[in-house]
């Protein structure tokens, strides 16, 4: 979704002047960000920072877990430059991971998997069965 402005529209509709000014949305695997602009009522804006993520009840529905941030005009240059400190670091720094894949689990529900991990049970499985491990004795 491309971000839009909804500026103009609010002014000519009179709405309430914290509805969003302007949005983008992120979609980074199972989460979702929005990026909204957003204006107080003397006109200042701000931004809000969504994290959704679905979840699901023990029933199978599924709802929104959300988390958000707010990050005011005056706070944006010492968190931008923070914030691209931190993920240089990251990038620099953090151990290189084995990629993960999607395997559809029996409740229909993509699920991530190491590869590793999965080879790992894989080999560690045997069904070769001795009965004197069950307790019972050979004559």
């Amino acid at each position: 979704m491309d971000g839009y402005d909804k500026n103009e529209e609010l002014e000519k509709n009179g709405e309430n002047m914290r509805e969003e000014i302007f949005s983008k949305v992120v979609r980074a695997g199972k989460r979702t960000y929005f990026l909204d602009v957003k204006a107080t009522r003397r006109n200042d804006y701000y931004l809000t920072i969504t994290e959704s993520k679905k979840r699901f009840n023990r029933d199978g529905r599924h709802y929104f877990e959300k988390h958000k941030v707010f990050l005011y005009k005056e706070d944006f240059d010492k968190f931008t430059e923070n914030l691209q400190e931190v993920i240089e670091f990251i990038k620099k720094n953090a151990p290189e991971q084995e990629p993960l894949e999607k395997v559809e689990t029996e409740a229909g529900v993509n699920a991530e998997v190491s590869t590793e991990l999965e080879t790992a049970k894989a080999e560690s499985y045997s069904s070769d069965v001795d009965f004197d491990d069950l307790g019972e004795t050979k004559e």
